[in-house]
């Protein structure tokens, strides 16, 4: 299963769209918030399911703040991360994680990617489609692979 992760799309859809084109096929899209009121879009261009959360941009979204996704026997955390303050380190966020049982645990916020293993928990961020903040500032997402023994792996993309 092909599973595609994004966050910080805020509303503009060239490297979305892009994205979508380059990946395909897929069969689900995990977005970690700050869509901006694109969430009907979204589902319009994705053509397969999308699980989405609120970020700290999606004012008058129905979306929820957290959500608890299962895929491939793995329990995901997504959240933007803003309520774990994030953008001074995952700590916090590691923690709520491990609190709740979470083999993998993603987020956004921060517009930086990140994967990163901490005793038993993948930390994922697949930074921003539309404003990247990392060195060499290239718009990054993050593609989920896994199999039918359940191996999981995760590859960090750049446009």
């Amino acid at each position: 299963m092909k599973v595609l992760i994004m966050s910080d799309t805020h509303g503009v859809h060239k490297n979305l769209d892009r994205v979508l084109e380059l990946e395909r096929p897929y069969e689900q899209i995990l977005h970690m918030g700050d869509i901006e009121g694109d969430e009907d879009y979204i589902e319009a261009v994705a053509g397969c399911p999308v699980a989405a959360v609120r970020g700290n941009n999606d004012y008058f979204s129905q979306l929820p703040q957290e959500r608890i996704a299962e895929i491939a026997g793995k329990r995901i955390l997504m959240t933007h991360g803003h309520y774990y303050y994030v953008a001074a380190g995952v700590e916090h966020l590691i923690k709520e994680a491990f609190g709740r049982g979470a083999d993998i645990v993603m987020f956004g916020h921060t517009h930086y990617p990140m994967i990163r293993r901490e005793g038993g928990l993948t930390v994922i961020n697949p930074g921003s489609l539309s404003y990247p903040r990392q060195e060499g500032r290239r718009p990054s997402y993050i593609v989920m692979e896994t199999d039918p023994q359940g191996g999981v792996e995760f590859f960090l993309k750049f446009l």
